[in-house]
């Protein structure tokens, strides 16, 4: 049986809370990868654009650079942990400021399936294999 070969894709530092990201990540988790953009596609959340992104990137990576079947795509792991946390302030009376964080998101997306079988290399044909074409000059 051949080993299980896991394709990778990230999306770093996407400006919403892992917390609300992580809401929209349950939701698709273990899935198709088809059915996993049908189900955002139909979120009406925020969060779901940068998840449905993270997703087709790591569909891409594998058919592309790996040569998966797309069809047969399965979301092996979705996690997203805490990305950077900005320091900011908001004015508040007396002239007093008030801290805050700004906290964004890291989206973690690993996808599996099936390899596209290999085609049969194509036969070499060489200009000896070709019957020689003679040209009459009028």
């Amino acid at each position: 049986m051949a080993e299980l070969q896991i394709v990778r894709a990230y999306a770093k530092n996407v400006d919403q809370a892992p917390r609300k990201v992580s809401l929209v990540a349950s939701l698709v988790r273990g899935r198709t990868v088809e059915d996993a953009l049908v189900i955002l596609s139909h979120t009406p959340k925020r969060a779901a654009q940068p998840v449905i992104k993270a997703i087709e990137s790591a569909r891409a990576n594998a058919v592309n650079n790996h040569g998966f079947d797309a069809k047969t795509l399965v979301l092996h792991t979705l996690s997203v942990t805490t990305g950077t946390r900005l320091k900011r302030f908001t004015p508040a009376s007396r002239g007093r400021a008030l801290p805050f964080q700004k906290k964004s998101s890291n989206i973690l997306v690993e996808v599996t399936g099936q390899l596209k079988p290999k085609k049969a290399p194509a036969k070499a044909t060489s200009k000896a294999d070709k019957p020689a074409e003679k040209e009459e000059k009028n």
